[in-house]
């Protein structure tokens, strides 16, 4: 099953995450399947390709509640 999260970057106690789509089982940092978009909880900043996810979740993908929660900000 694929999902929809977040792939952390960044140096210490300076988080960015890219906005990825992965196997579920694959760990934090494992290699994606395709970058969607980033968020950086620092500066708010935030870019997501929403045509992307749309044609990803009609092919079963599931988001992770954090992304769910940025995406709704955004919205």
């Amino acid at each position: 099953m694929l999902k929809i999260r977040l792939k952390r970057f960044g140096r210490k106690k300076h988080p960015s995450y890219r906005i990825i789509t992965i196997d579920s089982r694959k760990k934090r940092d494992g290699k994606g399947i395709e970058e969607i978009g980033y968020y950086n909880p620092m500066t708010k900043q935030v870019k997501i390709n929403l045509e992307i996810i749309q044609k990803r979740i009609v092919e079963g993908a599931q988001m992770t509640k954090t992304v769910k929660n940025i995406i709704n900000k955004i919205n």
